[in-house]
């Protein structure tokens, strides 16, 4: 006779079950990314994050602010984020510290805080269309 099983045992087994999901959800999205048209220079920015033990946050800082990230897409620049803080999640852990430690405000803003700060970025802005030729003389801008 099969034993039931109890409320915690079904929320660790649901629990078990979401993560697995969430993983391959992230597993796929790194696969696509990886697969589109700036394949090359993020297998190398997922390159740094897999060897983030050998990689000054300086040297991570400049080699992402050296990417033009507007012709990237919202979404891959989403997955390299999240790729970014699992790399320094795990760093973090593995050496006993708290896996996120962000400053306080008025701190100076440690290799996480820039680099997202550059993802955030809005794409440049479309080039302004020419005015209309009476619209100065008219007053409207």
């Amino acid at each position: 006779m099969k034993r039931r099983r109890t409320a915690q045992e079904k929320k660790l087994v649901d629990d078990a079950r979401l993560l697995r999901w969430w993983r391959a959800f992230h597993r796929e999205e790194k696969a696509v990314a990886l697969s589109g048209p700036h394949a090359r220079t993020l297998a190398e920015l997922f390159r740094a994050f897999a060897n983030i033990e050998c990689v000054q946050p300086t040297q991570l800082v400049g080699f992402v602010g050296a990417i033009d990230w507007n012709g990237i897409d919202h979404q891959t620049r989403l997955v390299v984020l999240h790729e970014l803080n699992t790399a320094i999640t795990k760093f973090h852990e593995k050496r006993g510290l708290l896996p996120i430690d962000d400053r306080l405000p008025g701190a100076s803003p440690n290799a996480f805080q820039i680099i997202r700060e550059i993802l955030a970025k809005l794409p440049a802005p479309l080039q302004a269309r020419p005015m209309h030729p009476g619209a100065l003389s008219r007053g409207k801008p």
